[in-house]
């Protein structure tokens, strides 16, 4: 998936236009304009995706896209081959998965990790923009909260970034704020996750800047990061490299966001607090008290917003 970009039908509508009804291409034509399409404007130079197959579908052209290494992906083409889309949703599949996820979010099995120690080590993977990333980190700050200095956490970010140079730019300060200025790095995150305004949320947590400015400016020239934005022949894929945690996202084989390392073991676990605080809890040779608490079981919400549930529990979801 990190080859090819999904192109929103909002872009794919700005591009086109408004127009005549225009006539609708033959299979052999629409696949071809397709194939044309995509390799043009959305593959990785060097690579080169086919159209295996196209057959039509509830009003479009469904095509199977073969980009190499992997299942091929289903788009979609009108007939008229005026509109791509890399993507169709199945409304009512996805709000049977939504209402299941949501009735087993307080019952399920809670995942545990294999690997105990006296100080869990906990480090969970997001790209800062990425809505489900910020769903589990509104779940598992209560957790972070309440255990304190009983477990060493972090959040380290995904070798890659697939919402632009926003979330680039968030990433650099939030690994900075955290490394610079920790005392004030949860309620920076705290208030980041409700409203995705950095500078507001700087004056609320009463961050450095000037400090944040002078540590970004470095992390940027040390690991090639703007510069690596700048030059899309260096991408390895069509988003954007971001290389700060690139050794551990090799090690742990990080796939996208959030991905949640506890002791070394990935761990899959659902989003809300409550199921976290049992999961983290697992990996204690001797769990403390405040393992005990009684943490909200509603799944989280995701995406930047202020409330703090309406989402689906699931592990599941991600950006990747």
């Amino acid at each position: 998936m990190k080859k090819l970009l999904l192109v929103s039908l909002a872009m794919a509508l700005m591009l086109t236009g408004c127009s005549a009804r225009s006539k609708n291409l033959k299979p052999d034509e629409a696949k071809a304009r397709a194939e044309n399409f995509i390799n043009a404007a959305l593959m990785s130079p060097g690579s080169q995706a086919i159209v295996k197959e196209i057959e039509q579908v509830d009003g479009f052209y469904k095509i199977q896209v073969d980009i190499g290494g992997g299942e091929p992906i289903e788009s979609y083409l009108s007939l008229d081959g005026k509109l791509f889309f890399p993507q169709a949703l199945d409304i009512d599949l996805i709000n049977e998965q939504l209402a299941s996820n949501s009735s087993d979010s307080s019952g399920g099995s809670v995942a545990t990790v294999e690997q105990k120690s006296d100080k869990p080590t906990v480090d969970l993977f997001v790209m800062s923009y990425c809505p489900y990333g910020l769903q589990m980190e509104r779940g598992i700050l209560p957790v972070v909260e309440k255990l304190g200095d009983k477990i060493d956490f972090k959040i380290r970010f995904c070798d890659y970034a697939m919402h632009d140079k926003p979330e680039i730019e968030e990433n650099l300060a939030q690994y900075c704020i955290q490394k610079e200025q920790p005392n004030k790095f949860l309620s920076y995150l705290n208030c980041f996750i409700k409203s995705g305004n950095a500078v507001s949320c700087y004056k609320e947590a009463k961050i450095d800047e000037s400090a944040l400015n002078t540590c970004t400016s470095t992390t940027d020239k040390q690991y090639n990061i703007m510069a690596s934005f700048n030059d899309q022949n260096s991408w390895n894929s069509q988003f954007p490299p971001f290389n700060i945690d690139k050794a551990d996202n090799e090690k742990y084989n990080v796939q996208g966001s959030p991905t949640l390392i506890i002791n070394g073991q990935e761990v899959s676990s659902n989003r809300d607090s409550a199921s976290l605080l049992k999961t983290i809890c697992s990996a204690f040779n001797n769990a403390p008290e405040e393992c005990s608490a009684e943490l909200s079981s509603n799944a989280p919400a995701a995406g930047f917003t202020a409330d703090t549930s309406g989402g689906a529990a699931s592990s599941e979801a991600s950006c990747q």
